[in-house]
């Protein structure tokens, strides 16, 4: 089976409806020149009519009846031949071809001049008059059908005309439906162009738009997921270098110390093996963090929602950082105003309150503060940290929920941690129908700021 394009089809469909119209016009116009023409003979008889009659009727008033005309055959063409010298009419159109048009004949119906066929009945009568009486009748012909051969040879002149006239209409109609679906079709086949490079992996293509109508608008949105998909790219590019960096460092240090071992250079002493223990927990936690990103982001991490009374599981949370924050005489405040309800998983939850206590803490300075406020209004409870130096720049608290983000001035790898806590606390929040970003703090360092929704699981039907 022959597979026609779309350069194809609309080719065909615009010639279609320029031949429709071409055809259309071309059968009126010969219908309406084929009208006007008969009409115009009929009406030009009928004038020849007329001046005959009345040249007849002079005639007659000279001799008083009709022998001028049937004692002498040739009087009637030299009454002809006076009138065509002395009419534009007669002057504009030959006379080949009268005769058989036309009849004189008396009050009886005596036929005096023309041929002797029987006389039609569509037909137009200009009456001869003498002294106020009808004395006999000039009759033309007034068919529908073209009989005089000028008149048919004009009427084929006239068709072979349009038939030329046709033949040139259709090639200007292919040319221009070639011009019209080849300009169509411009901007539908860079952006074919364009896919076959963005299917192929170049994600830096893009499509100029060329108009404002819906193919501009698709070429705009080609370009968008273009240039998301580069986004993307270069995400997972980064996403791919950070993971290699991040499990590198504690490899790295793994190695050396088993060397070490090995080597004899150091003693398996218990410094050396909390030092291992270490960097394997380490490792393991981010080996734990990248499979909860992973299955957040594919749909798979499960969510147990249940009615949880948040607030005691931030009590719990803070209680069990207290002693750490101690340690790094970090003052750590909770301000809690009433102990509201949420439908959520408490292990989730749990999860995003350690998560935020374990950035603050690794990022601020020793001597510093973390506040902690929670309130509700109507729709939400609310859940406000904030710490102290170091801060953050506005762009900077843009990025903190990306991946392995970190502030290479001041919260920087130095201060521990994967680059993936602040990533799970907003895919828990997202998972729970809430918002959480993050801003400056009038502390001097990062205030993030969560929002959940309020209890909305449905009730339980009572039997």
């Amino acid at each position: 089976m022959i597979k026609t394009g779309i350069s194809s089809k609309l080719f065909l469909a615009i010639f279609a409806t320029c031949m429709l119209v071409l055809v259309t016009m071309h059968w009126g116009v010969r219908l309406s020149f084929q009208h006007g023409f008969i009409g115009y003979i009929k009406q030009n008889s009928q004038m020849r009519a007329k001046m005959l009659a009345d040249a007849l009727t002079e005639q007659y008033q000279q001799y008083g009846d009709w022998r001028f005309l049937t004692q002498n055959d040739r009087m009637i063409f030299q009454i002809i031949r006076t009138i065509e010298q002395n009419s534009d009419i007669y002057k504009r159109t030959t006379s080949h071809g009268w005769r058989p048009q036309f009849w004189v004949v008396d009050t009886q119906m005596n036929r005096l001049v023309g041929h002797s066929n029987d006389i039609p009945a569509e037909s137009y009568r200009e009456p001869v008059t003498y002294q106020n009486g009808v004395v006999g009748w000039v009759i033309v012909s007034t068919s529908d059908k073209i009989t005089r051969q000028a008149d048919i040879s004009f009427a084929h002149q006239q068709q072979f005309t349009s038939w030329i006239i046709a033949g040139f209409s259709t090639l200007l109609a292919l040319i221009a439906t070639f011009l019209l679906s080849r300009g169509f079709l411009r901007p539908v086949k860079r952006l074919v162009e364009g896919t076959h490079k963005l299917a192929a992996g170049d994600f830096s293509v893009r499509v100029i738009p060329s108009s404002q109508d819906e193919i501009g608008k698709l070429a705009s949105d080609f370009n968008q997921l273009a240039s998301t998909l580069e986004k993307n790219e270069q995400m997972r590019r980064d996403y791919m270098a950070d993971i290699s960096h991040e499990l590198r460092t504690p490899l790295s240090v793994l190695r050396g110390e088993l060397e070490a071992l090995q080597d004899g250079v150091r003693q398996p002493t218990q410094e050396t093996i909390h030092s291992l223990l270490t960097e394997v927990t380490t490792l393991t936690k981010l080996v734990n963090d990248l499979h909860l990103l992973s299955l957040s982001d594919r749909g798979s991490l499960t969510y147990r929602k249940e009615a949880v009374k948040v607030s005691e599981l931030l009590q719990l949370s803070v209680a069990g950082y207290q002693g750490r924050f101690a340690d790094k005489q970090i003052t750590l405040a909770l301000s809690l105003k009433e102990n509201v309800t949420l439908f959520a998983d408490p292990d989730r939850l749990m999860q995003l309150f350690q998560n935020l206590l374990e950035n603050s803490l690794r990022y601020t300075n020793e001597h510093g503060k973390t506040i902690i406020q929670a309130y509700s209004n109507q729709h939400c409870w609310v859940l406000d940290l904030q710490d102290s130096a170091p801060g953050l720049t506005a762009e900077q608290c843009q990025h903190v929920f990306e991946r392995f983000y970190r502030c290479e001035s001041s919260r920087n790898r130095a201060s521990g941690g994967s680059g993936l806590g602040l990533a799970i606390c907003y895919n828990i929040v997202e998972a729970h129908d809430g918002t959480i970003h993050a801003e400056r703090s009038p502390l001097g360092g990062m205030k993030i700021h969560v929002e959940l929704p309020l209890m909305t699981f449905p009730e339980r039907e009572t039997l």
